[in-house]
């Protein structure tokens, strides 16, 4: 297991991706997926009301989140690039440039 963690704004968000032999967690809705890499993250969006109430950077905005939807990668690169992607684009769906986001790989969770 792996954890993604992106930074910006002064909070973070952080997806896991299960790796080979590992079971990704299956709820109600979610899409079956054989691929031996798995990443499964919040997705959000800044919405008028509503919501729940988060401070990004100098801003406090209003946010509502979807249900996750885990997505099958081939390998651990690609799963990688994949979850870094995916990180920033919940955070540039709240106007938080690209170059403002820091990603951290968390290779052994259970040590964070």
């Amino acid at each position: 297991m792996l954890l993604v963690r992106g930074r910006a704004g002064g909070t973070a968000l952080t997806g896991t991706i299960y790796e080979k032999g590992e079971d990704p967690p299956r709820y109600k809705g979610s899409p079956e997926t054989d691929a031996p890499y798995v990443w499964i993250c919040d997705e959000f969006y800044e919405v008028d009301s509503g919501g729940s109430t988060q401070p990004i950077g100098d801003r406090v905005i209003q946010i509502a989140f979807e249900t996750p939807m885990p997505r099958g990668f081939e390998s651990r690169d690609r799963a990688i690039d994949g979850a870094k992607e995916h990180v920033r684009t919940q955070f540039a769906r709240l106007d938080v440039p690209d170059g403002d986001v820091e990603i951290e790989i968390i290779e052994d969770p259970d040590e964070k």
